[in-house]
């Protein structure tokens, strides 16, 4: 499963030392693990908001896992997306860099039997199997998106997938992790996560249409075009917001969990940005990461808001 893989991007000229380190942070992505974190955060706020119940232990077992999984599910997309060439372009690929597919292969695969024990011990724990099964389902999704033979994601599906596993059933199983019972408003704030997570998403594939439709993917972008694509933003970040007001309204949400419009900021940027450089992929490569930060901002936000009507 090894492969030989060019110098740079490019395929031609050698890599400095300063650029590899920059190729190598790009490739563990530190920032997307706040995709991982947010969702035990705001499960666990919402459960001590409603419970006024918090278990340390096994919000840090959960913490580490939830974190582990994601690991596994990078390193095997990099291994996916080498056996379909449509990373040949992209330098800071783990399998690129590293010129060894198996060794990424069964490091992800480390990662996701390290992060199920630990899902397995807080089931053990709480002698109640529901967190696991759920987990599992989550784990599920992720290899539909990418793993062979099914590849959703090369079907355009990989932001329902995304919305799914990051959103309601992430948030729902932090959440039953600290109480053992459901809960409709973390389902709730499990679809507003959702939106932020996809959004994630959705940006990383502006900047890589031309490789994404050598390589047969039918992204959303690729279907709906950069600038369609674009358009789609401002709704998808002004229904964030709606729904945080709506709860509030609903008597669902606390007062507090307006703190969450304090990211509207980031939010703006990224259409904005997007808006602007939508056809230009060097410069819209980097709307991923304002993504993250409307995700970010808005998840911790939000969190606080349950946490600070309990303190």
């Amino acid at each position: 499963m090894t492969q030989s893989m060019p110098s740079d991007a490019a395929g031609s000229e050698p890599i400095s030392a300063l650029s590899r380190k920059k190729l190598w942070l790009a490739a563990i992505k530190p920032p997307m693990y706040s995709v991982a974190i947010m969702p035990i955060c705001l499960g666990t706020a919402v459960a001590y908001s409603e419970g006024s119940r918090f278990v340390p232990g096994i919000f840090a077992l959960f913490l580490g896992s939830a974190v582990l999984i994601l690991a596994w599910e990078n390193l095997s997309n990099d291994v996916f997306d080498s056996a379909t060439g449509i990373d040949v372009n992209k330098a800071h690929s783990l399998v690129n860099l590293t010129r060894n597919r198996r060794l990424i292969f069964w490091l992800g695969n480390a990662c996701l039997v390290t992060g199920i024990t630990g899902i397995l011990g807080i089931s053990l724990w709480q002698q109640d199997w529901t967190v696991l099964g759920l987990i599992l389902v989550c784990c599920g999704l992720g290899y539909l998106y990418q793993g062979p033979p099914f590849r959703l994601g090369y079907q355009g599906l990989g932001e329902v997938l995304c919305f799914f596993s990051f959103g309601p059933l992430g948030v729902s199983a932090a959440y039953y992790s600290q109480r053992q019972i459901w809960s409709s408003t973390a389902i709730a704030v499990g679809v507003i996560l959702g939106l932020t997570t996809t959004l994630v998403l959705f940006c990383s594939h502006f900047h890589q249409v031309e490789d994404d439709i050598a390589a047969g993917k039918r992204s959303p972008i690729v279907r709906l075009g950069t600038k369609r694509g674009s358009q789609l933003l401002p709704w998808v970040c002004g229904s964030v917001f709606g729904l945080i007001v709506v709860g509030v309204l609903a008597g669902r949400f606390p007062l507090w969990t307006l703190l969450a419009l304090a990211s509207l900021p980031p939010a703006v940027r990224l259409c904005q940005h997007v808006d602007r450089f939508h056809d230009q992929p060097d410069k819209v490569s980097n709307s991923k990461f304002i993504a993250i930060a409307f995700h970010f901002w808005s998840g911790i936000l939000l969190s606080l808001g349950f946490l600070l009507p309990q303190i």
